[in-house]
């Protein structure tokens, strides 16, 4: 992994390809490689200059003082950072480093520490689900290799399955949930963490997993008549048409409320059926999570 497109700099920093761009013509720390096609290609080692240099600037340096630091000066003004939200997005670039690095041993390393030091909610909250925002449009555009994902997947995995598994239900709730990802959807780190946050707030989960035909979710619907059905879309399949789910489940499913989370639903220009509900953020996902206990 060893070639990125601006594109991806801009997902994984927030800073905007025109930005990068200036960037290149006015400084000295980027100098991307250009394909036969005149394309940008930018390596590992730029990238992570790239969210060096996005996270000083967001915290007040200037990208003229950036320019002429070392690389150790660097390092060391990003340690400094004192401000919670500067340390949990410097905590997320260090995930992302060692991903493309295949540095699995830090990567975990580097969770378990914050889980040790924050608990389970407060490290899902702010350090893997703003990862996996951050890295999940790279599984859209296949940008990085299955073996990378599958590896990360399984450690965050297992984390949010011990934040599952160890969470006591404080409050409680009369509500009860479906959640599933429909066929073509296998991630399902969205959805643990969904699991994880209902759990927290008491509420009754029917966790269905990974690709999961609609006539088996009319089934369990009928069966059990759940307050809500929840779905989180993170990586379909190229053939997966998100209309057609949604015209789908609707008229399968017409008595109850259907919610629907992800990156696909941020795009989305189409008409939403009636019973359906986007939550388009985590911000969005949080406050509905959060009406649920009574």
């Amino acid at each position: 992994m060893n070639a990125f497109t601006i594109k991806d700099l801009e997902n994984l920093s927030g800073i905007k390809a025109h930005t990068i761009r200036i960037w290149e013509q006015r400084y000295s720390f980027l100098t991307p490689h250009r394909t036969d096609t005149n394309i940008r290609v930018y390596t590992n080692d730029e990238l992570k200059t790239v969210l060096n240099i996005s996270l000083l600037n967001k915290w007040g340096y200037k990208i003229s003082h950036i320019d002429q630091m070392s690389e150790t000066e660097l390092k060391e003004k990003i340690l400094s950072l004192s401000h919670l939200n500067a340390q949990q997005e410097r905590l997320v670039n260090e995930l992302i480093n060692c991903m493309i690095d295949l540095d699995f041993d830090q990567f975990e390393s580097i969770l378990d520490e914050h889980i040790f030091n924050r608990g389970i909610e407060k490290s899902v909250s702010h350090v893997i689900f703003p990862f996996l925002e951050r890295v999940g449009i790279l599984w859209l555009t296949n940008h990085i290799n299955p073996a990378q994902e599958h590896v990360i997947i399984n450690i965050i995995r297992q984390k949010l399955i011990l934040g599952i598994e160890t969470t006591s239900n404080i409050l409680t709730s009369s509500k009860q949930c479906v959640l599933f990802l429909p066929e073509g959807e296998y991630h399902e780190l969205g959805l643990l963490y969904l699991y994880y946050l209902l759990k927290t707030k008491g509420v009754k989960v029917i966790y269905l997993g990974a690709n999961v035909p609609i006539k088996d979710m009319e089934y369990i619907s009928q069966l059990k008549t759940p307050d809500f059905i929840y779905t989180h879309l993170t990586s379909v399949a190229n053939n997966f048409n998100f209309e057609k789910f949604l015209t789908q489940i609707s008229a399968r499913i017409p008595n109850q409320a259907i919610m629907v989370s992800g990156q696909l639903t941020s795009n989305y220009k189409k008409k939403i059926p009636q019973n359906i509900q986007f939550k388009t953020s985590l911000a969005d996902v949080i406050a509905f999570i959060g009406t649920l206990s009574n």
